[in-house]
Order: structure tokens, then C-alpha cells, then sequence
């Protein structure tokens, strides 16, 4: 049996997401930024997909641009707005927690590194943000803070409204990584009170290589790539016409279809969860907050009972036909032990023993049975 476990490192197209992006390559390829009929046609799907995207998370059209995924997106929002607004106030101080995707880490670290001061604030063992600490960080030189919403390696999600209402109080932007979330749960920008949010196309049965960055008009916010008008000004470069349709349509999709996708896989989940806690109460600890959030299941071999190795764990799975991962696509590739797990309080050896199983409304039953199957030898295989 093959099982596919990894839809939070992307996920499969939906058809109808495919037959669209074949259009806009095949017959309507014309560029969004060309005055002939053939550009006028291209420039009316990316506005009619901008207005989309808008709609779906309670925004302005003209506050939604179009990126090439979630990297640049994060990318684009930290390093323009921290820009501008030190141009504007000289606010130099940028806030982030230590279990962000790399995309805002490692922004935040070049920035330290050129005269704004970064600060990491700690999340708790279900790698939330410590609420009391993060107010403590809070301070009248502090220009920018980004907090995922949903962790992408644990699924815990963080009280962003709570956390953004903190920061406004002292007139600080606030923006989030809704990559995992959006498209799955109900993400308002108003309810969230953010001023920034990002996300991507691919974990949502859309295309890869497009995603968006929404960021509330009145916020300073400088390009991160220049040569060309497009995107008003902010973001340089033909668009990706046929991926800006597919993620429209997929939004369209996740828009009809995300209450039903989502109590089906918890449904799911919770039948995984049960397996797990049969196969060894005490030696496989479950991550984050287990009932948080039904797409992921990140759980812990702990070194204490078992011999743990991330590459050998992950290949075991593999030969057996399933899929999984030992955290962030974007960041596994050298397999090392995870930052988001460390940071939790785990040791790198626990953490060289974490695999992350992430879900879909595609997935089935009969698939959470085979892998509970396989991972009851997997802990046979590797126990001390």
C-alpha cells in the first residue's frame, strides 16, 4: 500500500485546479501586463483571482499581492515592512518566536545583522508562544513581530488575535504565517487583527510556485524585488497568470469544501491518535496540543526507549510505501534534528526520533490502519 502522509510539505492538485492552469498555458497565455486584447484577457483573471483570495479572508483586493509561495511572501512582508517603518518611525527592534518557519528566522536573522535588533521569544512544550514573555518583549523601539499561526511541524495553533492585540497597544505590526492554516480553518484578517499574512497555493491542492501576501493598506511596506511595476509597485516580475488562476480555483475548492475536510480528518486523526497510544504509552510522546489542530500528528520516540535516527526511521516508512516526514520540507533535507522540536524543550537525540505525519481529506482509515501496522515494527525495530 502506498500512503501519502506529507500534505504539509504540499499536496496533490485537485483536477479541476489542473484543467484550469492547462488553460491559461494552452489558450489565455497572454501577459497580464501587455495593453493588447491578449494581456487584457490575462489581466482580468489575476484581478478576479486577487479578489478571491480578498473575499476568502475578509480583505481588500488591493491589499492582497501575488508571490511566488509562502518563502517569498515571509521574505517580502518582514524585510519590507521592518524597512520601511524604520525609514518611517526608526523602530529597529523585530520580534519572532523560536518555533517560526525558517522563511521568518532566518529573515529576522539577517536583519539583526543589519542594524535592527531581533528577538526570539520562547514557546512552551507545546511550542506555543508564552504569552507572559512575549509581553515582556514588547517595547516602544519595536517596529514588527511575526508568529506563526499554525506550527508547521507540531500543529499547535497560537492565539493570534490575543498576541496582534498586545502589539497594537504599543503600535507595533503584526504579521502571521498562515501557511498551514489557511485554507483549512477560517482565517479572517479582521478577526485575527493582523496586519500582515502569508500563505501558499501548493497546501491546498493548488499549484506550486504562487502565493500571496496580504498586508493591510496604511502599512509601510518597501519591495523586496524591483525592476518592474507590477503588483503596484511592490513586487517586480511577469505573473504567473496560470498559477494565480489555479490558486483562485483552488481557494474556490478549500472555500466549499473545509468544514466537511475538516471534522472528516478528525475523524481520522483521532483513530491515529488511539493507534499510537496503543503501540507505547510511555516511550511515543505526541506533540503540540494534540487536539488542536486535526492535519498534523507529530510524535516523539524518546531516547530514553529507543535508538532513535531520523534517516533510517524515515526509510523504514518508506520501503513500507508511506510517506511522512521528520519536520519542514523546506528545512529536512539534511535531515538534521528539528529546531521547532529542540526548541520545545526535547534533546536533539529526541529530537533525531520525531516524525511528522500530516493528514488530508484524501487520506483514509484503511491508510491510518497499514501505518499503525508499520509503526508498531518501526518501535519493535528501534527499541533499546
Amino acid at each position: 500500500m502506498k500512503v501519502y502522509f506529507d500534505n504539509a510539505a504540499t499536496t496533490p492538485p485537485h483536477p479541476k485546479v489542473i484543467e484550469v492552469i492547462n488553460k491559461y498555458l494552452k489558450e489565455e497565455f497572454g501577459n497580464a501586463s501587455s495593453i493588447h486584447s491578449f494581456g487584457r484577457k490575462a489581466r482580468v483573471v489575476v484581478e478576479d483571482a486577487r479578489e478571491v483570495v480578498a473575499n476568502f479572508i475578509g480583505a481588500n483586493p488591493s491589499e492582497i499581492y501575488f508571490t511566488s509561495g509562502g518563502t517569498e511572501a515571509n521574505n517580502f512582508v518582514l524585510f519590507g515592512i521592518a524597512r520601511a517603518d524604520y525609514t518611517e518611525r526608526k523602530r529597529k527592534n523585530i520580534i519572532v518566536s523560536t518555533a517560526e518557519h525558517h522563511s521568518v528566522l532566518d529573515v529576522a536573522k539577517v536583519l539583526g545583522e543589519n542594524n535592527f535588533l531581533n528577538k526570539l521569544v520562547p514557546v512552551d512544550n507545546k511550542t506555543k508562544v508564552n504569552v507572559n514573555e512575549f509581553e515582556d518583549l514588547l517595547d516602544e523601539d519595536t517596529s514588527l513581530i511575526s508568529i506563526i499561526h499554525i506550527n508547521n511541524e507540531t500543529g499547535s495553533i497560537n492565539n493570534i488575535s490575543e498576541l496582534a492585540s498586545l502589539a497594537h497597544r504599543k503600535d507595533i505590526y503584526f504579521h502571521s504565517d498562515t501557511v498551514q492554516s489557511f485554507g483549512k480553518v477560517e482565517i479572517n484578517v479582521n478577526k485575527l487583527t493582523v496586519d500582515a499574512l502569508t500563505a501558499s497555493g501548493h497546501k491546498i491542492n493548488g499549484p506550486k510556485g504562487i502565493g500571496f501576501a496580504y498586508v493591510r493598506s496604511g502599512t509601510p511596506l518597501l519591495p523586496l524585488i524591483i525592476g518592474g511595476s507590477q503588483e503596484r509597485n511592490r513586487r517586480g516580475g511577469t505573473e504567473n497568470v496560470a498559477a494565480i488562476a489555479g490558486l483562485a480555483e483552488a481557494i474556490k475548492i478549500a472555500k466549499t469544501d473545509m468544514l466537511t475536510n475538516f471534522r472528516y480528518v478528525e475523524k481520522i486523526r483521532d483513530e491515529f491518535l488511539k493507534g499510537i497510544e496503543s503501540i507505547d504509552k510511555k516511550g511515543i510522546r505526541v506533540n503540540g496540543i494534540p487536539h488542536d489542530n486535526p492535519y498534523i500528528v507529530s510524535i516523539t520516540f524518546l531516547s530514553e526507549y529507543y535508538r532513535n535516527d531520523s534517516e533510517a526511521m524515515l526509510m523504514f516508512l518508506d520501503i513500507h510505501g508511506i510517506a511522512a516526514s521528520n519536520g519542514s520540507a523546506c528545512a529536512s533535507g539534511a535531515l538534521k534534528p528539528s529546531h521547532v522540536i529542540m526548541a520545545s524543550g526535547y534533546s536533539e537525540e529526541d529530537a533525531r526520533g520525531t516524525i511528522r505525519f500530516s493528514l488530508s481529506a484524501k487520506n483514509t482509515l484503511e491508510e491510518v490502519n497499514y501505518t499503525l501496522e508499520i509503526l508498531n515494527n518501526l518501535a519493535k525495530k528501534f527499541r533499546k
